[in-house]
Parts: C-alpha cells; structure tokens; sequence
C-alpha cells in the first residue's frame, strides 16, 4: 500500500533544474533510501516532500491527501516528519527539556496554561530517550552530547508527533562506524508504525536497513529497485564509478 506517492515532480532554481520528472512512491511501514552523487537532487526532493520548497511540476499524495502545495505546518498535522543534516536541538536546554518541549508543541494551549504537561509527559520523554539511549543523559545540556548523541536526539524529537513517515537527510554524516551501526539498529523498531524516506552516502548504512531504493542522477530518477535490482544495475554501477 502507497503511504507517499510523488509523480513528476520538477523544481528550478533560476536557470538551475534541480529536479525533473522525478517518480517515487514509498509504502507504509517500509524504509526507501534516497540514493546519489553530490548534487543530484536528493536534497531538494526531500525539501519538496516537507513543504520547504513548492515543486514547480508535479504533484505530491501523502496518505490519500494531495499535498503539493500544502504548507509544512499542514504537512506535519497529516503525519509526515523531516529531519535535516544539520541538527537542530537546543543546546543550552537539557536532552529532557528538548524532547519535553517537542511534545509540548503537539498539545493545546489551555492545558500548557495549565501548567500540567511536564507531569502528564514525563513517561513519553523517558520513553524517547529510552529508545534512543539517551535516558542517563537528561539532565545534561544538549551541547554536551557527542555528534552521534545529538543526532539521536534530533530524530527522537522527530519522532515526537507519531508521524506516518520520517524523512532523514543524511543522519549519519559525521558519526563513527560504531555510532552509525547504533543508528540502524535504533531506527529498525519504528518501522512498526512509521515508514522511512532516508537520504544518506553511507551506501553499506543505507543497504543495510532499507527495502528499496531510488537512485537519483542530475535531478532525474536514474533507477529504481530492491537493494539487490540496484546493486546489480549496470547505470548505477557507471554513475557511482565515474561521478562520486
């Protein structure tokens, strides 16, 4: 079944075509990884998904509901998340109080002036930081943690709205092979209610956990397939020996 269904879809940037025509369909409760060489598009498509840039052709279906040109605060309400490269805790607050107020976005106002959803909370905070081994740092600034540590959080924050799908740019850049072993093994278990669309370079990371790939090349869907179809595809195999 099709949670995310992307059919066309183009974006300019002044004379720049970041991307043409670009076809992707991601089922739900399965990991797609977003695949290709530096400038290919991968970005921009992610970035067209989440709102943050409109696409100029095409059209976008999320959960039966066509999004196009939807805004990301709309988007969000409709379960679809986004993580960027960069991450984007809040340092100076504790590893706690960042996940707390992720989830204190999600509730109405009347009862944060009530002044009572840290209580109501806490097992959801513990909870997130349980699952992405965090829990023995809450009370730790978020600045203190380690790179690897810091993007654990961010996805854990990610994950705060329950969405349906989750959409990671590049969550392993800069981690040690330890910590991106870490990573898939701490992302598997979401899979039981939330799909993943993951940009990332690490091609061993990415193979490891996702069902199916897109490989994109120069804005354009250059192939598509399971981890073994892309693997044995003589155009992937040409544009990851000639262009990475």
């Amino acid at each position: 079944m099709a949670l995310l269904e992307a059919r066309g879809i183009g974006k300019s940037f002044g004379a720049l075509r970041a991307l043409e025509a670009v076809d992707v369909t991601v089922a739900a409760n399965s990991f797609h990884g977003l695949i290709g060489p530096n400038g290919s598009g991968k970005s921009t498509f992610l970035k067209a998904l989440a709102g943050a840039h409109l696409p100029d052709q095409g059209k976008i279906v999320f959960a039966g509901v066509d999004i196009t040109t939807l805004s990301p605060a709309e988007r969000a309400r409709l379960g679809l998340s986004l993580k960027f490269q960069i991450t984007a805790v809040l340092p100076e607050l504790s590893v706690y109080d960042n996940v707390l107020l992720a989830l204190q976005a999600h509730q109405s106002a009347w009862t944060l002036l009530r002044s009572r959803s840290k209580h109501a909370l806490h097992e959801q905070v513990m909870a997130a930081l349980e699952r992405f081994r965090l829990a023995d740092r809450g009370d730790d600034l978020a600045v203190e943690l380690s790179h690897g540590q810091q993007q654990w959080l961010e996805i854990a924050i990610a994950l705060t709205s329950r969405p349906k799908l989750l959409l990671l740019d590049e969550p392993t850049g800069g981690m040690s092979p330890e910590e991106r072993r870490v990573t898939g093994a701490l992302l598997r278990p979401i899979r039981a209610w939330c799909a993943l669309l993951i940009v990332e370079h690490d091609l061993d990371f990415i193979k490891d956990i996702c069902d199916r790939l897109t490989v994109l090349d120069q804005g354009r869907v250059l192939d598509d397939g399971t981890v073994g179809q892309i693997e044995h595809s003589a155009r992937v195999q040409q544009v990851y020996t000639t262009r990475v």
